[in-house]
């Protein structure tokens, strides 16, 4: 089979692999589509993300789809010519976050398509790919891949959203109009938000913002005078979202949250981060939440996606075929004019 190998930055080579053997509880997947996400962007350029460098040729990728073609004794829950999304994460299912209920907090999880662990575990931009039987979340056959290989994605933003509490009849403010930011909009509105704004430094992505459900989308570059009204009476916004992993607009949300209300951290923020007002939400008594991968809204998401209550066709503003796997990097950088790039192998 053929992947896409990451020697250095934007050094991405389409190489022959071999294929492993399958061992019980294991299956063969024949990948179809997969999306490129900020964490692929963040290896493909600058050959880490924070901490975890590039360290030998890795094999970037963890949302992605296919179909079953193989099963190995042991797979109980799908079968050959399944179509599947198929979760990245594999916990230990051992250590005391897996025993607790909270395997996405994993202190031993292997993650497709990341440097966090040496060697690094390979991702899913191949032809096939081995999975566990329980990584396979078969939906009906006509299902379109196009949908189906949001799930990764949705379901961080599903998680995020779960952890803000109820947003029902909920002013909501998210910053950063990315995928994420973008898939929380839906979320939340799903989730009962009255009112939904979204910013972000460019406009193209507000334009898909506007589209998938926001009912307020702000250039905070062009428009610097909004944020200021956002902050009478110490915060107009019951709940917000950080997920562009900036600095300043971590200080939006911080001051725009108000009094008692929530505030949850999506965006991965640089190493070393000063300077963050963290004293203003103390003093607003105000609740300050993380959000980290996903636990049971994977499920959740692949079910929205599969029976198509949620549309996310808005986001998905390119393709490219797996040989021209460097141009679909090159696309997904430039954020005037995509918001998800995906790859079709």
């Amino acid at each position: 089979m053929r992947g896409c190998v990451l020697h250095g930055q934007k050094d991405l080579r389409l190489e022959t692999l071999e294929e492993p053997e399958l061992k019980a509880g294991e299956v063969r997947v024949k990948i179809a589509m997969g999306g490129i996400c900020g964490s692929d962007l963040h290896y493909y350029f600058e050959g880490r993300v924070g901490d975890f460098a590039v360290r030998e040729p890795f094999i970037l990728g963890h949302e992605f789809s296919g179909d079953v073609i193989e099963v190995a004794a042991g797979v109980t829950s799908t079968r050959i010519g399944d179509r599947v999304a198929i979760n990245p994460g594999k916990p230990c299912q051992s250590c005391p976050q897996c025993l607790r209920g909270q395997p996405h907090l994993c202190s031993n999880m292997i993650f497709f398509g990341s440097a966090s662990r040496f060697p690094h575990v390979q991702g899913g931009f191949r032809e096939t790919l081995v999975v566990r039987d329980y990584q396979c979340y078969p939906v009906a056959p006509e299902t379109p891949h196009e949908n189906i290989v949001f799930a990764e994605p949705f379901a961080v933003a599903l998680h995020a959203v779960a952890q803000a509490g109820s947003l029902l009849g909920q002013r909501v403010l998210i910053t950063g109009a990315g995928p994420i930011g973008c898939l929380i909009a839906v979320a939340a509105k799903r989730a009962g938000a009255a009112y939904i704004a979204i910013t972000d430094v460019a406009d193209q992505p507000l334009t898909i913002a506007a589209k998938i459900g926001a009912d307020e989308t702000v250039n905070v570059a062009k428009d610097t005078e909004i944020q200021t009204s956002w902050q009478v009476d110490r915060g107009q916004f019951d709940v917000t979202f950080e997920a562009s992993g900036n600095a300043k607009a971590v200080e939006t949300c911080v001051l725009s949250t108000r009094p008692g209300g929530t505030m949850v951290q999506v965006g991965m923020l640089p190493p070393g981060l000063t300077g963050v007002p963290i004293n203003r939400l103390l003093a607003k008594e105000a609740t300050l939440k993380t959000s980290f991968r996903f636990n049971e809204e994977f499920g959740w998401a692949v079910a929205n996606l599969a029976d198509g209550s949620v549309d996310l066709s808005p986001l998905a503003t390119a393709r490219f075929p797996m040989e021209k796997a460097n141009e679909a990097f090159e696309a997904a950088h430039d954020r005037s004019q995509n918001m998800k790039v995906q790859i079709v192998f």
